[in-house]
């Protein structure tokens, strides 16, 4: 039996307040949250590449995939495709994710777009100010510039 494979046995009969002292025992030492943000970041990478992948696809209000999409409805297929369920609307999704401040925004991460305290739009930050999203009725989900300032980011846990 392999050092990695007694831990959870270990484990059992340490209790918790070991469970530090334990991870080490396979060579590395679990830091706390360091693998929520791991998987954080990982999840975000897969939903940016399904958003992605639904390039050109239709804008329908209303619509959640797998052909036509609204914005909050590419990012909940988007999610869901990566592993995490998401509530339907925009707003909603805000309410559900991890606020974060813009320095701190990654690739993956929702990106908020609000009026005063309402959210109208959302989208999934793709790296150097970008978002990929569907825009309005007559367009198509597309690769597009940040274009104001009045936005929040969220990242999905």
């Amino acid at each position: 039996m392999t050092a990695l494979n007694r831990v959870p046995s270990l484990m059992a009969r340490a209790g918790t307040a070991s469970a530090l002292t334990l991870a080490a025992v396979g060579g590395s030492i679990v830091a706390p949250g360091l693998a929520p943000e791991a998987e954080a970041a990982a999840m975000g990478a897969r939903a940016l590449k399904v958003a992605a992948s639904k390039k050109g696809a239709p804008y329908k209000w209303g619509a959640t995939g797998p052909r036509r999409f609204d914005c909050s409805g590419l990012t909940l297929y988007s999610f869901k495709k990566a592993g995490k369920a998401l509530p339907r609307t925009a707003a909603q999704q805000y309410n559900k994710t991890r606020h974060i401040s813009v320095k701190n925004r990654k690739a993956g991460d929702l990106v908020f777009f609000h009026s005063g305290f309402g959210v109208y739009h959302v989208g999934i930050y793709a790296g150097k100010g970008k978002i990929w999203h569907a825009p309005k009725t007559g367009d198509v989900v597309r690769l597009e510039k940040i274009w104001t300032r009045r936005v929040w980011y969220g990242r999905v846990n």
